[in-house]
């Protein structure tokens, strides 16, 4: 699955519902509802992706997960993004990601539960260093806090990945707001 499905919420999401008995379909449903956010982060990119081939778009998209999307955001941003940085930048974590996968399923047997030990943090952490940066400008803040509180509220309420979809919709949504 780490191969072929390149998005960690989803791949762990479908693990548990596989776990719980969910049909197929639920699991494909759930997948692409979290993934849409790729959608969104590809829009943002939009922009320092169109001179690249459409071949190279297509490599790029396919390893385009949240930690891709903000390292090269972040590059962008200083000016020294653009097709083949997403690239660099998502092939590595990819194989990182895969290298992960396999000295887990050879060593899980010998860690406690990662809750215990703290490494349920490692994935929204790693997010926010990557974001951390992009926050120096006021609208940019607001955006996040938007964000933040929207998914605060819609995360509990809502069920598989929508209450994340729906925060990161009110963001967008609060985003093309602020830089009208």
């Amino acid at each position: 699955m780490s191969l072929l499905v390149y998005a960690g919420g989803a791949q762990f999401t479908a693990v548990r519902l596989a776990g719980q008995g969910a049909a197929a379909g639920l699991l494909v449903v759930t997948a692409a509802l979290i993934n849409l956010r790729h959608v969104l982060y590809g829009l943002s990119l939009a922009p320092h992706l169109r001179t690249a081939r459409p071949v190279l778009r297509a490599a790029a998209a396919f390893f385009l997960v949240d930690e891709s999307y903000g390292l090269t955001q972040r590059a962008s941003v200083e000016g020294r993004g653009g097709p083949a940085y997403l690239l660099g930048a998502g092939t590595a974590l990819y194989l990182a990601w895969n290298l992960g996968t396999e000295l887990g399923i050879a060593f899980s047997a010998l860690l406690p539960d990662p809750r215990v030990i703290g490494l349920d943090l490692v994935f929204p952490l790693t997010f926010a260093a990557l974001l951390a940066p992009l926050l120096r400008q006021t609208a940019n803040r607001q955006v996040a806090a938007v964000a933040f509180a929207a998914g605060m509220i819609a995360v509990p309420a809502l069920p598989g990945g929508l209450g994340f979809l729906a925060a990161t919709l009110v963001g967008m949504l609060w985003g093309l707001r602020t830089h009208d």
